[in-house]
């Protein structure tokens, strides 16, 4: 029993969803617009403002893919009214953040900058030199540009420098130690 695809999404005021006879789903809101293809199998219905899927067996596929279903649904939803956000801070001497235009420059220790472009519906904004904060309505895209932000330094165990998410725990390692 998928107890999150049993669960119902309510479409708040200014959102309009239309799914197709193909479960291609577009979800327009006040932030933008939104479009995926959703699970065939699935039944998706509309009545009221309050969106239900329901899958047409009990096997163990359609059993994942309605709570997947109902997920992807409801994140879009989401994303159109209230958007996405990650934050990602920089820890080290000398490492920082800066923005120039629609580019987001690194200092991370290389011998030269780091220069990435904003991807199409992300936005990165930079508060003080270590703060970046990634927007957008996509949850998939806006996570994924954090993670590929990430990758160019991971923090690491000694001394906990580099790029790391907002509340991270990074496991820290005794260093050396004299005997």
């Amino acid at each position: 029993m998928s107890r999150i695809g049993l669960k119902p999404i309510d479409i708040p005021n200014g959102v309009e969803v239309k799914v197709d006879n193909k479960n291609y789903a577009v979800v327009k809101g006040p932030k933008g617009t939104l479009e995926q293809q959703l699970c065939k199998d699935m039944k998706i219905e509309i009545n009221d403002n309050i969106v239900t899927i329901s899958r047409p067996t009990d096997n163990k596929k359609h059993k994942s893919l309605h709570g997947l279903t109902r997920t992807l649904l409801n994140n879009m939803i989401i994303g159109v009214t209230e958007g996405y956000q990650k934050v990602l801070e920089i820890v080290g001497v000398g490492y920082r953040a800066q923005k120039q235009g629609k580019k987001l420059v690194l200092n991370l220790g290389f011998s030269h900058p780091v220069e990435m472009e904003d991807p199409e519906g992300i936005e990165t904004t930079v508060e003080g030199n270590n703060k970046i904060i990634v927007k957008g309505i996509n949850k998939q895209q806006v996570g994924n540009y954090a993670a590929v932000i990430r990758d160019w330094r991971r923090p690491e165990p000694y001394k906990g420098k580099g790029i790391k998410y907002a509340g991270e725990k990074i496991r820290r390692k005794a260093g050396k130690t004299a005997s």
